[in-house]
């Protein structure tokens, strides 16, 4: 009676709970498993095969990171990313305010336009990109290549802030205006302390965005341009492998950052319903 009460009460699991733990095992060390073993290489010294891991250990790349390429790369690859998220922050602002105000078919025109560069191929985009800028003496220049990254920036955030606006409270705007609120300051004291936690949140998006861009940063910067994920290819094809695993794990830590502040803020943020 006693086991037959037991086993009424923790039933064995059934195939869906198993079937569910396998994939979740799966998901964990297809995502996980690429991260551990850069890890490794990067601090491997001697690692020849069969050996499933080193037999000697080495930090050489890691002490190098500022005296080889990586380093420079590092400081481009981190100073577009910052610029692009404050820049992309400030046009797409009062771009999504606007399609947030847009009705019918005039918003949809405008979310595609917005859209469209997100969703262009890179290397598609740069071509026309390209284009633009040589004609205006800003190819293989680190302006030009930030005026590149800004596009799929600034349309990507502008979507994100089509719908923040669209669930923001325009009734707010209405009384500031009614108590005699200018335009700066309707902006200055209600609309930006309002919003301190999605534009934080974008900031961040388009630090993100600017910061893995390979195909764009290669077809604009022509090359001159030595960003991150250019310097980690030039690593790969020159069989530089811990090198490169270094310019990879570096790669991957802003976006794990990003992604876990982001969840973080978005626990926190509010903002006022319509």
């Amino acid at each position: 009676m006693t086991g037959s009460r037991a086993a009424t009460a923790f039933p064995p699991p059934g195939p869906g709970r198993v079937v569910r733990g396998v994939l979740l095992v799966v998901l964990v060390a297809t995502s996980l498993g690429p991260l551990v073993l850069l890890a490794i290489w990067s601090i491997s010294g001697r690692w020849l095969y069969p050996s499933l891991l080193p037999t000697e250990y080495s930090a050489a790349s890691w002490r190098a990171l500022g005296t080889e390429s990586l380093g420079p790369a590092l400081v481009t690859s981190g100073a577009l990313a910052v610029v692009a998220g404050l820049v992309g922050c400030m046009l797409a602002l009062p771009l999504g305010r606007a399609l947030a105000r847009l009705r019918g078919w005039r918003r949809h025109v405008g979310a595609v336009a917005a859209f469209l560069p997100v969703a262009a191929p890179p290397l598609a985009l740069g071509t026309g990109l390209q284009v633009v800028l040589l004609s205006v003496g800003l190819g293989g220049t680190a302006t030009g290549v930030l005026l590149a990254h800004l596009v799929p920036a600034v349309g990507y955030l502008s979507l994100f802030f089509l719908g923040t606006f669209t669930l923001f409270d325009a009734r707010v705007e209405a009384e500031a205006r009614t108590l005699g609120a200018t335009p700066w300051q309707m902006w200055r004291h209600v609309l930006l302390p309002m919003l301190r936690g999605p534009i934080a949140e974008a900031v961040a998006l388009g630090f993100l965005i600017s910061w893995g861009q390979f195909a764009l940063t290669l077809v604009v910067g022509g090359g001159a341009v030595r960003a991150l994920p250019l310097e980690v290819f030039s690593l790969v094809r020159a069989g530089q492998d811990r090198a490169a695993a270094v310019g990879a794990l570096l790669l991957v830590v802003p976006p794990v950052v990003g992604l876990a502040a982001l969840r973080w803020a978005a626990r926190r943020t509010t903002v006022a319903p319509a």
